[in-house]
Order: structure tokens, then C-alpha cells, then sequence
């Protein structure tokens, strides 16, 4: 299991609000699709998955404020087939 975090996307970002979640519990995805939408106090942006995966758990919901470093979701990396 490997806790996503949140990312500091500006020099001064402390914090931002989750506005949408793009997969649910039990989604897979891959790589660059977009996981979540964030908001803060000067941008809105997509946030991309890093690398082929499957959602395990939600850890900030919409409309939940998470500081730069926080647990955003929970999820489990899956090996691309050969």
C-alpha cells in the first residue's frame, strides 16, 4: 500500500481543497490519468496519477482542505502486463 500525498504545485501553496475525485474505491488507473481535482487559493488543476495502479481508499473527500504533505488516497501500484 502507498499513501499518495498531497504536492506542492506553487511556491506558495500550504494547503489546497479537494473539488473531485475522477475513480472511486476499487478504480484501477494508469499512469497520467487524471485522479483528482484540487483548488487553491490561485489555481485549480487535475492532479495525474503517478505511475498504473488500483484506488484502495479515499483519505480526503471533496470539499476536505488538506495541507501540502497531507494523505490525499491510499493505493497499490500494479506492474504493466509485458
Amino acid at each position: 500500500m502507498i499513501e499518495l500525498k498531497l504536492g506542492r504545485i506553487g511556491m506558495n501553496m500550504e494547503e489546497a481543497t479537494i473539488k473531485a475525485w475522477h475513480k472511486a474505491a476499487g478504480d484501477s488507473f494508469r499512469q497520467g490519468e487524471p485522479l483528482y481535482d484540487i483548488e487553491t487559493e490561485k489555481v485549480a488543476t487535475e492532479i495525474a496519477a503517478p505511475f498504473d495502479g488500483k484506488l484502495l481508499e479515499i483519505v480526503a473527500n471533496v470539499d476536505d482542505s488538506v495541507d501540502v504533505g497531507g494523505v490525499v488516497c491510499r493505493v497499490e501500484s500494479v506492474a504493466s502486463p509485458a
